[in-house]
């Protein structure tokens, strides 16, 4: 049974609003992934809420539920990327930055829009032949340097590539960017060269998270946010194996928009983000 099957089922079972309910709700919420200062403060607050519009039963609530989720989410407003935009892509390694990278693309493609892929992840060999091949497949140009060059200057090669069109540069970078020192640097000269190659340019970092790794998502957010000034997240693997809470922290504790959601492994397994979509469908709706 999945986690939204379980919330679906709690709130047919209960069927009628009682004090119990709402601590046993606290509990469940916890157990799909919300943190528990979050849990309880939304609780405390649908509590009150029902009260005060003198909601009686448990269906009622669930709806209730429902759209104060959706105002968590609705309340970070994810950036638009357009023309011109240079999109850095972070993440420890697994979560899948360099297919993302190839979405990313795929969208740009699908809506007119010419993409630059820049391999940035000049720390495995693997990352550059990856983007490459999905460079060919796609049709985009690829930036790349050899393994273990510098990934500034692939940012820098890769503005140039895009100058003189409205391009937009997605760019992969090393796993592990927020914990060591030197990668923290290299982060700093890619801010540099962009700073000082393309000033007027919309420059993105969004974190791409595993949805099915829960708080340890959260986890990687906290530390990601405090060394680099992230503005959004992109979740993958965003199926039914996921239990999903941890999007509100994200959003409630840390204030970090989603983007994009990831579902599968084709290009075009990517979608914007929908608030109102993803909250209903976490309560069962």
């Amino acid at each position: 049974m999945t986690f939204t099957e379980k919330l679906k089922n709690f709130f047919g079972i209960k069927k009628t609003v009682s004090a119990d309910l709402f601590e046993e709700l606290a509990d469940l919420l916890v157990e799909g992934d919300f943190g528990p200062a979050e849990a309880f403060k939304i609780t405390e607050e649908l509590e009150t809420a029902c009260k005060k519009e003198k909601i009686v039963n448990a269906e009622a609530v669930r709806q209730k539920l429902a759209d104060m989720l959706e105002n968590i989410l609705i309340a970070q407003a994810a950036p638009n990327f357009r023309a011109g935009t240079i999109i850095l892509l972070l993440g420890i390694n697994g979560v899948g930055k360099t297919t993302t990278a190839a979405k990313l693309a795929r969208v740009c493609l699908d809506k007119g829009m010419t993409p630059v892929l820049a391999a940035a992840d000049t720390f495995r060999a693997a990352a550059i032949d990856q983007l490459k091949i999905h460079g060919e497949r796609l049709g985009a140009r690829v930036v790349a340097h050899q393994h273990g060059g510098n990934p500034a200057a692939v940012i820098y090669d890769a503005i140039e590539a895009a100058r003189g069109i409205e391009r937009i540069i997605i760019a992969d970078t090393a796993g592990r960017m927020h914990t060591k020192s030197a990668l923290v640097e290299e982060l700093k000269k890619i801010d540099r060269v962009v700073e000082s190659k393309a000033p007027d340019a919309q420059y993105l970092k969004w974190l791409v998270l595993d949805a099915t790794t829960g708080r340890n998502a959260v986890s990687q957010a906290e530390v990601f946010k405090a060394a680099v000034a992230v503005n959004g997240a992109i979740l993958t693997k965003a199926d039914s194996s996921a239990k999903g809470g941890a999007v509100f922290s994200l959003a409630a504790s840390l204030k970090l928009p989603i983007v994009f959601v990831c579902n599968g492994e084709k290009y075009g397994d990517i979608a914007p983000f929908n608030p109102k979509a993803y909250a209903r469908t976490f309560v069962g709706l």
